[in-house]
């Protein structure tokens, strides 16, 4: 038996265990062929069987720093690569910003204060930080920038707690996301201010027993979500269900589905309709309980009849994210959508001399996804990546719009790979087996900790692009796109599987 024989014995040994049944390949066995030709026909094999016969693939698997390449299947064509996007948006944002950027929100006031009172409105500054929340590492952002207030010396506030949001557009969502996800928290609007991802957490907890009534808790406080609990709780040996609906303009949530009898409690994430007023509630929540009194309300400052000119105001607290490659790390591993809208949205503010004539035309609309597409396809250019070959409709992949070729992404994942100073984009991808996205997949086989790479999901849409290293010790650059699919999403992920098992093990020798 051949070497490329035994590798995919031990593929189908190892799928055949349970999960999703691998396609039977016949590996390719005269001994004359070379060592690449086996590769090929082992992929082929692979990618083209029967259950794809109406599926569409795009492969191209390459040495990291080649150009001859090893593998490829429709590269040049566009596929729809959902959160594979997420390549090109960190790359570009990297390429850019530099990964030492920071993101700055400022607590500002328009008049003195006067024996610790400020006698007008405390203004919030969004810069964009993603990272303020309370499921981050660092949970008790608020709280800490609240006591910076008080520190200024602050102990009560005529007026109420103003959110700014004005760096970016108010349009929040991406074009091309879809009606039925935007009730959820991987859909969240995009704002200069942003807590918690812009979601709340459900805590859902089912009955005893069938017919009980199920518990829906809202977390943190100051979401303004109605939430409309229609939840049933089923026999215990029954399947569970749950949907989210809510349309935009709306803070009402309908909650509906069957929860098993005695299910363990859980959490779903739901959007909130208005980020900047949940951040600015967050924060005036986060002023009392620092002791200082708020007597007004906390908004969004769209909803003033007139806006102050804040470029006036005195700064007396500057919250600074950490560095922009913590937050590539945190965005990548867990593919997390806000993250990479906001970092878009970041690329698209003019930051040269060269930019005043955009600046200008931005006025009081803020930045938008679009302006941040034009600065990521500058970026691409220099790379020597056609303008078609990638087409951005949001940051984050979740939009149906977006499209890229096989080609554009591994050019990008040779690029980042080839500068020592882009380490930080290798290492944020998750690690087969380990961490990340990729902590179930390929564990306990030939790939293991073998393959960092980034995947994408929307409906009829698998992806998965990184490195891979081979048996050689040698690294691989891949994209594995699949579109337009019927059979389960998991038929779809075991034949990327497989044919990444294949290049783990994959030898010259």
């Amino acid at each position: 038996m051949t070497r490329a024989a035994i590798t995919l014995a031990a593929v189908l040994a190892v799928y055949g265990c349970g999960g999703p049944k691998p396609v039977a390949v016949t590996p390719a066995s005269p001994a004359t062929l070379s060592a690449a030709d086996r590769l090929q026909a082992d992929l082929t094999a692979i990618f083209s069987t029967a259950q794809f016969e109406r599926s569409f693939w795009s492969v191209l698997v390459r040495p990291v720093n080649g150009s001859a390449n090893l593998y490829t299947l429709n590269a040049a064509k566009l596929m729809m690569p959902g959160s594979a996007l997420k390549i090109v948006t960190a790359a570009t944002a990297a390429e850019t910003l530099g990964w030492d950027y920071r993101f700055e929100t400022r607590i500002v006031s328009m008049v003195p204060i006067e024996s610790g009172v400020l006698g007008d409105d405390l203004y919030i500054v969004g810069g964009g930080d993603p990272s303020i929340s309370e499921r981050s590492d660092t949970p008790g952002t608020l709280r800490a920038i609240a006591r910076q207030v008080r520190e200024a010396g602050i102990t009560r506030i005529e007026g109420g707690v103003i959110g700014d949001d004005d760096l970016f557009d108010d349009r929040g969502i991406g074009d091309g996301w879809t009606l039925d996800n935007l009730p959820y928290g991987y859909s969240a609007a995009t704002s200069a201010l942003e807590y918690n991802e812009g979601s709340a957490d459900l805590l859902i907890r089912a009955g005893a027993q069938e017919g009980d009534p199920v518990t829906i808790q809202v977390r943190p406080d100051g979401t303004d979500l109605e939430v409309e609990n229609k939840l049933v709780t089923v026999a215990e040996s029954g399947n569970g269900a749950l949907t989210l609906q809510r349309l935009p303009g709306s803070s009402r949530v309908l909650v509906q589905g069957q929860i098993p009898a005695k299910a363990a409690p859980f959490v779903r994430t739901a959007s909130v309709d208005n980020p900047t007023r949940f951040f600015a509630s967050a924060l005036r929540k986060a002023l009392v309980a620092e002791g200082i009194q708020v007597a007004g309300d906390a908004i969004d400052i769209d909803e003033l009849e007139s806006k102050p000119d804040l470029t006036r105001a005195r700064t007396l607290v500057s919250h600074k994210s950490p560095p922009l490659g913590e937050l590539v790390s945190s965005m990548m591993k867990v593919s997390q959508n806000q993250y990479a809208e906001i970092l878009l949205r970041t690329l698209g503010l003019p930051r040269r001399s060269g930019d005043a004539a955009e600046a200008g035309t931005m006025g009081a609309s803020g930045a938008t996804g679009a302006m941040g597409a034009r600065k990521a396809r500058e970026v691409l250019q220099r790379w020597n990546i056609p303008d078609d070959s990638v087409v951005m409709a949001d940051g984050s992949g979740l939009s149906r719009y977006n499209y890229v070729t096989s080609e554009a992404l591994v050019r990008i994942l040779q690029v980042m790979r080839g500068e020592a100073r882009h380490a930080p984009f290798v290492e944020s991808l998750p690690v087969a087996g380990r961490d990340g996205t990729l902590a179930r997949r390929l564990a306990g086989t030939a790939a293991e900790g073998k393959v960092r790479a980034k995947t994408g999901t929307v409906d009829n849409v698998r992806a998965i692009a990184g490195y891979v290293e081979t048996a050689d010790g040698d690294t691989l650059v891949f994209s594995m796109i699949a579109n337009n699919f019927t059979v389960a999403s998991g038929v779809i992920d075991a034949a990327a599987d497989q044919a990444l098992i294949r290049l783990a093990t994959f030898t010259t020798r």
